[in-house]
């Protein structure tokens, strides 16, 4: 067996990195920015009002001063004059400050009687102008990677940007094995339960920008098996559930390595999850995940979460950690690093019940994991513990 550690370093040879393609702005929300992208224009292209009232020159804006009117300057269509000495433009929010104002009087601090304004409250030192490039200016970038947010693609579009090089999604093959499992909605055998766990994984690809493709599930016989490895042809990446133990029925190694499968590494010391295997089959990485639901669910957040991002270009790191404070008491840990389920709570955090590796009850209770390392002692209420989060 291997560590936990040493089984990513393992996954993270294995993540090819996607290849780059371009998207409309509006189908870019939550993919992986590739490349930096740069402005192709200045944001505000000119000097703009931040408020309702009058333009005018700052010296001259005086408590009781008068101005006279001269035109109109609004959002879209601004006014093509010069600001003389005595006069004011009427101006609108984001309108173009014209030539010769430096400030804008707030209409509240004003009274007008026809083409003739007052100044009839303190005006205040602020200018009320966006200065012409506050936010960003032509040549400034956004830079990559990251994963595009609302805020992210609202800036492209100031950018005047209508197409994001983005990373293409990894295409992520998903099989189930085993003569037990049912599809959801089908009517299961006194033998047989739901299969659950393609679904959950399937879940959380689409949450990190992987495009999951459930394959019918492999039944337990090796021509069944080797079938849907024919099925997997065009994707990035093969994860197999269930079937990669040593019991008579456990054929995915088997099956894989008479395909060509060149193995990376098989067990892991950690629970759950301790079946956990990783190759390539035909130039394809393969990750073959433990068919317990939490086994298979939390492999997914501690192993495939970290190599999809890899293949995005996300940097090659373990699932992000915390620290916090046990609010229960905990026994010993065994030999294996384990991922508790756990649910955090004002600031601290408590293992969330059972931890067996079949209870999705439990896990979908939990919304954080606490590692413990191999043979951590008991530890008492208020002790600081490793927690992964689960979102």
């Amino acid at each position: 067996m291997i560590t936990v550690a040493e089984a990513l370093s393992h996954l993270f040879a294995l993540a090819d990195e996607m290849p780059v393609e371009h998207v409309p702005l509006l189908e870019a929300d939550g993919r992986i920015l590739a490349e930096p992208v740069a402005a192709r224009r200045t944001q505000p292209p000119f000097a703009a009002s931040s408020m309702d009232g009058y333009a005018l020159k700052g010296v001259e804006a005086d408590l009781h001063a008068q101005f006279k009117v001269m035109g109109e300057a609004a959002a879209g269509h601004g006014w093509s004059g010069t600001v003389g000495a005595g006069q004011a433009v009427r101006i609108f929010t984001g309108a173009p400050v014209p030539e010769g104002a430096d400030k804008v009087v707030i209409q509240e601090d004003v009274t007008r009687t026809g083409d003739l304004i007052t100044i009839t409250d303190e005006p205040g030192a602020k200018d009320n102008i966006r200065a012409a490039g506050i936010d960003f200016e032509t040549g400034d970038t956004l830079d990559a990677p990251r994963v595009l947010g609302p805020a992210d693609i609202a800036l492209l579009a100031s950018m005047n940007v209508a197409t994001v090089p983005v990373r293409r999604k990894p295409v992520v093959a998903l099989i189930a094995t085993g003569d037990e499992l049912v599809m959801p909605g089908e009517n299961p055998g006194p033998d047989q339960i739901i299969a659950s766990n393609s679904f959950g994984l399937a879940a959380m690809l689409r949450r990190i920008c992987a495009e999951p493709r459930l394959l019918p599930i492999a039944r337990d016989s090796a021509v069944s098996l080797t079938t849907v490895f024919g099925l997997t042809e065009g994707a990035d990446l093969i994860v197999t559930i269930g079937g990669a133990s040593v019991g008579d029925h456990d054929l995915v190694g088997h099956v894989a390595g008479e395909l060509g499968m060149d193995r990376s590494f098989y067990k892991v010391a950690m629970r759950p999850g301790k079946p956990l295997m990783a190759g390539r089959l035909n130039g394809v990485p393969l990750v073959g995940l433990p068919g317990n639901p939490v086994s298979a669910m939390v492999c997914g957040t501690v192993f495939l979460t970290p190599m999809i991002r890899a293949m995005q270009g996300l940097g090659r790191e373990a699932a992000p950690r915390i620290q916090m404070p046990l609010s229960a008491p905990l026994a010993s840990n065994g030999p294996r690093e384990h991922y508790m389920r756990a649910m955090t709570k004002d600031g601290a955090v408590a293992d969330a019940g059972l931890q067996d590796s079949s209870l999705l009850s439990v896990l979908a209770n939990a919304n954080a994991l606490i590692v413990r390392p191999p043979s951590d002692p008991a530890r008492a209420t208020g002790d600081v513990v490793d927690v992964v989060p689960l979102t």
